[in-house]
């Protein structure tokens, strides 16, 4: 398997492929997904819910275009349908974040430093009162 590979690679058939647009618009475009990913991690404040719509469906357009364009192109696919799952993963933490109360269930929890800049703020209204 490894030596066919090896055997493909010296190929013309795979310069041209390496030195082709099928090969680098892919890989161009795997910094869409990459930094959806990314977001996974950042809080549901900051989600943009009508440019996560508009990069979701961007991708599900492409994906289709990666599959029907003759030859077709996997690396295209593969990219578009990551971006396309996780775009449609923040736009569900997007609406339950905003529209299904998660905003109220956050801000109804109190972290520990919430909790300790709560405190801070008693002890210093109580001596501001005795003066």
């Amino acid at each position: 398997m490894a030596s066919a590979f090896f055997t493909w690679v010296r190929s013309p058939a795979a310069r041209e492929y390496f030195f082709s647009t099928h090969f680098w618009g892919p890989v161009a475009n795997w910094g869409l997904p990459l930094a959806a990913i990314a977001d996974l991690r950042k809080d549901e404040e900051v989600i943009s819910g009508a440019m996560t719509t508009a990069l979701a469906s961007y991708s599900l357009v492409f994906m289709r275009f990666a599959w029907r364009v003759i030859p077709r192109n996997y690396l295209l696919f593969a990219c578009h349908a990551t971006n396309a799952t996780t775009q449609l993963v923040q736009e569900g933490r997007f609406v339950n974040y905003w529209y299904m109360g998660g905003k109220e269930k956050r801000d109804a929890e109190k972290g520990p430093v919430t909790k300790a800049i709560e405190a801070t703020r008693d002890e210093a209204k109580k001596v501001s009162d005795t003066k």
